[in-house]
C-alpha cells in the first residue's frame, strides 16, 4: 500500500522537514528497495510479489523522484545527505537494520548503507560509482539525452508508442535487455517519472566526483551484474569484486541494466539468497 513518512533529517545547519513516499507489502524480516536515477519505485513491481512471499517489502521514491518531493532548498543530493535522509526513514519506519537491495544509483546507496552497518545486507544490482572517468562519462551522456527524449516526446505519442513492443523498445531499450516484456502502463508511467523527476540534474551533479572504493566489511554483500547492461558495462562488476572481495557476484543472463524485468524469478532469487 501506498503511503509516506515525514521526518527530520539532521543537517549541519539544523534539522529539515523530509517527506518520502514508500509501498509497504508482505511479511518477514524487512527489505527496503531504492531505484536508480530518474526512475520510481514501479521498476521493482515485476519482483515484489515474490519477494513479499519472505520479505516485508518497503519499495521507496528517493527524494525528487517518482511520488517523492524534492528535498528543500539547501540540501545537496550526494552521498551524505541521501544516507541521513535514508537512515531517518528507517527510524521513522521503525526498521531496525533492515536489509537492503538496490539497482544502478539504489546499488551505490544500499553499498553506502552497508558500509555505514545501517543495513544487515546488501544486494547491489548494477551498481554506480565502479567506473572509470569515460565510463561514467558515456553513462551520464546516455541518462541525459534519455531524459531530454522523455521530456521533449509529447504525452499522446509516448502512450502510442507503449501500446507495441517496437514502441517499447524505443522508449526502454537501453536499460532493459527484453522491453517488450514491460507493461505499456508501466512504460508511460516510468517515461513521465524520468521527464519529471525534480532531483535528476542534481543527483547527475553530485555524481561527477564519485567513485565507490571501500570495501564493506561488516555486512554480506551480493552484487549482480546483467550480462547485457548496456548503461554500466559488466566489466564495472569485476572492480566490485576487487573493491569488496568478500562480496558475492553474480552473472544474471539475458538482463539488462534493470534485470528485475528481464528475468524476475532469477533477480528475486539472488536477493532472497542475499538477505539470508
Amino acid at each position: 500500500m501506498s503511503a509516506t513518512a515525514s521526518f527530520e533529517v539532521p543537517t549541519p545547519h539544523g534539522p529539515r522537514d523530509v517527506t518520502v513516499s514508500y509501498a509497504r507489502v508482505g511479511h518477514g524480516e524487512p527489505l527496503v528497495l531504492l531505484h536508480g536515477i530518474g526512475h520510481h519505485r514501479q521498476v521493482w513491481d515485476p519482483v515484489v510479489d515474490i519477494l513479499a512471499t519472505e520479505r516485508e517489502v518497503i519499495a521507496v521514491d528517493l527524494p525528487g523522484f517518482g511520488a517523492s518531493p524534492a528535498l528543500p532548498d539547501g540540501l545537496a543530493y550526494d552521498l551524505p545527505t541521501t544516507n541521513a535522509v535514508l537512515a531517518a526513514l528507517f527510524t521513522a519506519l521503525e526498521l531496525d537494520r533492515p536489509h537492503v537491495a538496490g539497482n544502478s544509483l539504489g546499488g551505490l546507496l544500499a553499498l553506502e548503507l552497508g558500509r555505514e552497518k545501517l543495513v544487515r545486507s546488501v544486494t547491489a544490482l548494477s551498481p554506480a560509482g565502479f567506473w572509470s572517468q569515460a565510463e561514467r562519462r558515456y553513462a551520464f551522456s546516455v541518462l541525459r539525452a534519455m531524459r531530454g527524449t522523455a521530456r521533449r516526446l509529447p504525452p499522446g505519442l509516448v502512450e502510442r508508442l507503449s501500446r507495441t513492443a517496437a514502441g517499447r523498445t524505443a522508449l526502454t531499450s537501453t536499460i532493459y535487455a527484453r522491453p517488450g516484456r514491460r507493461s505499456p502502463e508501466a512504460v508511460v508511467a516510468e517515461t513521465f517519472a524520468l521527464a519529471e523527476a525534480s532531483g535528476f540534474a542534481a543527483t547527475l551533479r553530485a555524481g561527477r566526483t564519485v567513485r565507490f572504493t571501500d570495501d564493506v566489511p561488516h555486512v554480506p554483500v551480493t552484487v549482480g551484474w546483467g550480462s547485457r547492461d548496456m548503461l554500466l558495462v559488466r566489466r564495472q562488476g569485476i572492480r566490485a569484486k576487487r573493491i569488496i572481495p568478500r562480496a558475492r557476484l553474480v552473472r544474471l543472463p539475458g538482463c539488462g541494466h534493470c534485470p528485475m524485468n528481464d528475468d524476475p524469478a532469477l533477480v528475486a532469487r539472488v536477493i532472497l539468497d542475499g538477505s539470508r
